[in-house]
């Protein structure tokens, strides 16, 4: 079998194999004794079958799926062997009609070769870095939150915010009277949120009550018509909530209000773990780089937006086999068509050049995927899940179990270890270029975000 390369000055090329009957004949005949030694053929002794009866049945169709397969596998060689940096994957020229007299072939694949790029990222490339200043607004309100998850529910006096309000429930007719009505709704141990209000007016109504007062408030208008809701909060049937709009009187019996969480060691210990923060100053530096660490995901994916645009636009004056790869592309994708695909290989041409790009950056920093890498990445992401939940502060084992959960789904496992290469690629930036780090405020933030993102 001879395996040649002809090249064409727009980047692609053409590899040419040459097959002649002593390349293929044995492995055409090897498969055919297996086929009478297996299969059961109708007229004939499973293993009793001639070689020329074999030939006759399914000749042509062994030596169609040898011949494709060994000379498939001919190109992919030659290609590793002469280390050729192609795109897509190789195209036969034609297809070819294979017969049982014919004894030589010549096939041909179309090819589409990666430009030579001398690559050097170093110190005279400047990227920018845009990370979020923590204001005492972020920073207050997640201390807010963190005192109101790890906090107490006690007795109250009076309604104030974020209370539950007990007490019994009680219909009312249109002049404001109790409804004594056989079917009239009752509730003996209501329980309402005030707070989850959607109309605001009504929750205003309980402003300033107390343990013993009542209140007169209209369910229906407090959930905006929602039966679900409403079907909870009177502990009746959905399908008869839909239809009540009369206002209740609540008797307030009980008021639960939500205290926040005092500062001290046992607080500390419950946010962060155990004798890691033991100072009120320690605990809001910590909140602080919280909220920093939470907002730290914006700033990187601006960064690899930012950074491929400017590494597309200074290393990116390249040529690309556009012939092969519109034919590639739509020879690969149901949804492309000679009509569209000049259209939409246009869109195409700054991922293509970026995937290029960012190829000849990782051989210029020699890193590698390891296992740990995958491991380590796939329990953070099991921790922030976990968290999501309010699981915090758990053992590694418990961590690692459910991050061994997330790699056994292959898809998950692909995603992740991309993004794995992602990573490793863009801090290999920051190493190998000039970083510029520019703090901006969560609004400017977002006003080059969304530049960017143009």
């Amino acid at each position: 079998m001879n395996v040649t390369l002809e090249k064409f000055d727009d980047g692609s090329a053409k590899i040419i194999v040459n097959v002649v009957e002593n390349d293929y004949q044995g492995k055409i005949e090897k498969q055919l004794r297996e086929i009478g030694r297996t299969h059961n053929i109708p007229g004939f002794r499973k293993g009793h079958v001639s070689l020329g009866q074999l030939t006759r049945l399914f000749g042509k169709q062994v030596k169609s799926d040898v011949l494709n397969n060994e000379v498939y596998n001919a190109v992919v060689n030659y290609i590793q062997e002469n280390k050729l940096n192609v795109l897509g994957e190789p195209l036969p020229v034609e297809v070819k009609e294979i017969s049982l007299e014919m004894k030589d072939y010549t096939f041909e694949y179309e090819i589409g070769v990666a430009p030579e790029l001398n690559i050097t990222l170093d110190k005279t490339t400047t990227l920018p870095y845009y990370p979020i200043e923590v204001s005492q607004e972020m920073h207050d309100q997640q201390d807010k939150m963190l005192r109101e998850r790890f906090g107490s529910q006690q007795a109250g006096e009076e309604y104030e915010e974020r209370a539950l309000v007990k007490g019994s429930l009680m219909q009312l007719n249109e002049d404001g009277t109790v409804n004594t009505a056989e079917d009239a709704i009752q509730v003996a141990s209501g329980i309402v949120a005030p707070f989850l209000f959607k109309a605001k007016d009504e929750e205003a109504k309980f402003a300033g009550k107390k343990v013993g007062d009542k209140v007169v408030f209209n369910p229906w208008n407090s959930c905006e018509g929602n039966a679900s809701e409403l079907a909870s909060m009177l502990n009746i049937d959905k399908e008869v909530a839909a239809e009540v709009k009369s206002d209740f009187e609540l008797s307030i019996a009980e008021i639960i209000v939500n205290r926040l969480a005092e500062y001290g060691q046992e607080f500390y210990d419950e946010v962060f773990g155990k004798d890691k923060v033991t100072t009120e100053e320690e605990y809001h530096n910590n909140v602080k780089s919280m909220v920093a660490s939470q907002l730290a995901p914006n700033s990187e994916n601006l960064f690899q937006i930012t950074t491929e645009k400017e590494l597309i636009e200074k290393f990116g004056n390249f040529e690309l086999p556009a012939t092969f790869l519109k034919k590639w592309l739509v020879a690969r994708n149901e949804e492309l068509t000679a009509e569209n695909i000049d259209a939409e290989f246009e869109k195409m041409i700054p991922s293509i050049k970026w995937q290029l790009i960012k190829e000849r950056i990782a051989e210029q920093a020699g890193f590698k995927i390891e296992e740990e890498d995958v491991k380590n990445y796939a329990k953070s992401i099991a921790a922030q899940q976990l968290a999501q939940f309010g699981m915090y502060n758990l053992d590694d084992e418990t961590v690692g179990g459910y991050a061994d959960r997330i790699l056994s789904d292959r898809n998950s496992r692909s995603r992740i270890i991309e993004e794995v290469g992602d990573r490793k690629l863009f801090n290999a930036i920051k190493n190998m270029a000039n970083i510029e780090i520019k703090p901006v405020s969560l609004e400017d933030f977002k006003k080059v975000a969304e530049e960017a993102q143009k």
